[in-house]
């Protein structure tokens, strides 16, 4: 026979959608904000460019990838690069964002790359 008196007892009801997130739930959705934030609508990673000199900005905005020439030779840089720092050699820069490439003609310059923000900073 059932005991009447364990139907009186109230039934904990849990609803994974009321749960509060776990800290790797919160982890996961922090990663995926971010992750998002640095996306265009395409779906494309892109990263904060700047390419000035001391008297003129040549680029600033977002851009899927930039190329150069250092010492070893030519190179890319794209969204979530490690961090970077090198001497930029005589060459053609060329920024790619969604207007399309802009190609810089440089005679040196040092190019900074840190948490996806690229400085280059040119007739140092």
């Amino acid at each position: 026979m059932s005991d009447p008196a364990a139907d009186d007892q109230p039934h904990e009801i849990i609803d994974a959608d009321l749960a509060p997130a776990t800290r790797s739930e919160q982890e996961q959705n922090q990663a995926a904000a971010d992750f998002e934030k640095h996306h265009d609508k395409a779906g494309e990673s892109s990263m904060e460019v700047k390419v000035h000199s001391p008297f003129k900005s040549y680029y600033d905005g977002q851009a899927f990838s930039i190329s150069g020439v250092n010492a070893t030779g030519p190179f890319d840089i794209l969204p979530r690069h490690h961090n970077f720092i090198t001497l930029l050699d005589a060459c053609e820069l060329v920024v790619r964002s969604t207007h399309g490439d802009e190609k810089i003609q440089i005679g040196g310059g040092i190019m900074h790359v840190k948490a996806d923000k690229v400085i280059v900073f040119l007739d140092v």
